[in-house]
């Protein structure tokens, strides 16, 4: 995997430049592409990082001497991954550069380029500097405003060559989908890669598509795995669930540990209990409660379950760590209810901030079933809001918002076990992912 220059040809320096490493089709077919404005669009593992980083030097050699942007997203998605994968794939090619941390720049040896490393927080503090090039990491991520501001930059008149580009991973109908894909923009150009064509994750890892099977709900597959655009906001938000095949009649066991999860809301008040049967995860039974207190619900716990022996887990809003006036927050109010009807052990399982909602929706959904169609997560019939839940929350239109507008009854019980969900489940490693950049 080396970079050789071997003579100039067509007049441009970038096009001497000789990748004795093989691409792989798509890549190989994205530094091809004869548009100014072109992007590359593939499944996880298909070589989005090594194609953006093949193009940034390509057109450091093209345009020689003059300047680029290397952008993504967020300043620490810039220097935890693009950064590091560009500097990863410079020495792995023998291609001598200098960092300069201050100024935020890299300067390319052998053509005394200059990359720009910017954030897209921000899109008003891309004004400045016209640029030869600029290339975007998981554009996907970032808006419309910040490409926008980036391509006005595109006017370096003594590039040889002026080229914007960007990598990504589908997310639904979004700006990149309707600019690049659905009625393509003049002067753009888009690829997208095959799933499973990269060889190189394969050979490192062969299970490593087929074990994302048991982590992701099946639209989520297709979006990640497969790469596909699908409108996936537009519908119910736990799409995953059939009440023919997830409601079930199941019997509480005294015996065996309970899991409380709460939402702490005063209209309604809403809870949800759950206990484990072999492999599977049960929701036995809901408290919803309108207009009242935490007492209130540790009073309706303690009248349906104050003979339970199995020891209880507690799960829910990381809100409810927040303290009241009175000096307690909702979870030292439930412990202290706990220990005073005698319900012991009690862990409290409850994380310091909420996890992000579309993560949190998106592991429930795989629970209910995977794309491998395995079922590790049931209802019993006794859960009628729960069940609606499930049935009737939808997306805000044309949006990744969960509407709470519509209905005032509707969220509370799933995101109640929402919280239970993520706490047992999400926080862990995602299976088949690695903290490192893939080729």
């Amino acid at each position: 995997m080396r970079l050789t220059e071997t003579g100039r040809r067509g007049g441009l320096a970038g096009e001497a430049i000789c990748w004795t490493h093989s691409h792989l089709p798509s890549q190989s077919l994205f530094q091809s592409l004869p548009f100014r404005f072109k992007g590359f669009s593939g499944p996880v593992g298909s070589g989005k990082s090594a194609a953006l980083c093949f193009e940034i030097i390509r057109q450091c050699f093209i345009n020689r001497g003059r300047r680029g942007v290397l952008a993504a997203p967020t300043f620490s998605m810039l220097r935890d991954a693009s950064l590091a994968a560009l500097q990863s794939f410079l020495e792995s090619q023998d291609v001598g550069y200098e960092h300069r941390k201050a100024d935020g720049e890299i300067t390319v040896s052998g053509s005394a380029s200059v990359v720009l490393l910017r954030s897209l927080d921000e899109p008003e503090r891309l004004r400045g500097t016209n640029l030869a090039w600029f290339g975007i990491d998981e554009l996907s991520y970032a808006r419309e405003e910040a490409w926008l501001r980036l391509e006005a930059r595109l006017r370096d008149p003594q590039a040889s060559s002026l080229c914007g580009f960007g990598v990504w991973t589908p997310q639904g109908h979004d700006w990149i989908y309707k600019r690049f894909l659905h009625d393509a923009v003049a002067g753009y150009g888009c690829v997208k890669a095959k799933p499973f064509e990269n060889r190189h994750v394969l050979d490192k890892t062969p299970d490593y598509y087929k074990r994302l099977e048991s982590s992701y709900d099946p639209k989520f597959y297709r979006q990640e795995v497969l790469g596909e655009y699908l409108n996936s906001r537009s519908d119910r938000v736990y799409h995953c669930f059939n009440a023919g095949i997830h409601v079930i009649k199941h019997a509480y066991d005294r015996n065996k540990p309970l899991l409380w999860a709460l939402d702490f809301n005063v209209a309604p008040m809403s809870s949800v209990l759950l206990q484990w049967h072999e492999e599977q995860l049960v929701v036995i039974d809901e408290i919803i409660l309108e207009r009242a207190t935490t007492q209130e619900a540790c009073s309706e716990f303690e009248n349906r379950y104050r003979s339970h022996q199995g020891g209880l887990e507690i799960y829910g809003d990381a809100s409810g760590r927040n303290m009241h006036t009175t000096g307690s927050n909702d979870y030292a109010i439930v412990q202290s209810y706990l220990h005073r009807i005698g319900i012991r052990p009690v862990k409290i399982s409850v994380p310091s901030k909420n996890p992000p909602v579309l993560d949190r929706v998106r592991k429930v959904n795989s629970l209910l079933t995977n794309a491998a169609g395995e079922i590790t997560l049931l209802v019993d019939s006794r859960c009628k809001e729960l069940i609606k839940d499930l049935e009737e929350v939808l997306f805000k239109p044309d949006s990744g918002v969960v509407d709470k507008d519509r209905d005032p009854k509707r969220t509370h019980a799933s995101d109640a076990m929402g919280y239970a969900v993520w706490e047992l489940f999400g926080s862990r490693q995602k299976i088949g992912e690695m903290s490192t950049r893939l080729l």
